[in-house]
């Protein structure tokens, strides 16, 4: 299991209603179900995703993210999960909104796009970044909303989210003690647990 999903793990308790948006193959549910006996599922919109986790055992439903989550109830669960997507949905805003309205707290996960190399290409090359950790052109990326460890923590004041956690990470989803000397600059990955 990645790193990163490691980390989450950790966060989790055992036992308890977890809901993973954009899941992916199902690797973090699976693995939770089977360490931590949670209950829930996962939603997901890639059709070879869903496969993977309905061969998993995973529960999932399929679900674009975009179109809202109205249809989940306040509370309705313990922990809602979004990792690698926030930079993807057209409002990542209310979607942390969404999540914490349905969640008690949420754990969200996203790539750092003030990152040093980022900023490096933007500043010496005169154009996006391109890397393994990002390696889409500006034309045919997923990722439609950039932002820093810093726009994701101002959007918490805004909002008055409380982050109870902050993990700040490499391109491997390893925790490093330099990352930590200058996060916005060094980390590639954050990984928030938050709540209301």
């Amino acid at each position: 299991m990645r790193a990163d999903l490691e980390i989450i793990e950790d966060w989790i308790k055992p036992g308890s209603r977890v809901l993973d948006l954009g899941c992916g193959d199902g690797e973090l549910l699976y693995d939770l179900r089977r360490r931590k006996q949670v209950k829930g599922y996962g939603l997901e919109i890639n059709h070879d995703n869903i496969t993977a986790c309905i061969e998993k055992g995973v529960p999932v439903i399929e679900k674009d993210i975009d179109d809202g989550l109205m249809s989940l109830r306040d509370n309705s669960f313990d922990t809602v999960i979004m990792t690698q997507a926030l930079q993807i949905m057209e409002r990542p805003d209310l979607i942390v909104d969404e999540m914490l309205r349905i969640g008690k707290e949420c754990i969200v996960t996203f790539p750092n796009f003030g990152h040093w190399r980022a900023r490096g290409y933007l500043t010496f090359r005169g154009k996006m970044p391109v890397s393994k950790f990002l390696p889409y052109t500006w034309y045919n990326t997923p990722n439609i909303h950039f932002c820093t460890f810093k726009d994701f923590e101002r959007l918490c004041v805004e909002r008055n989210i409380y982050i109870q956690d902050r993990t700040v990470v490499d391109h491997t989803h390893r925790d490093r003690w330099w990352i930590r000397l200058w996060p916005n600059m060094l980390g590639e990955i954050a990984i928030y647990r938050i709540t209301k």
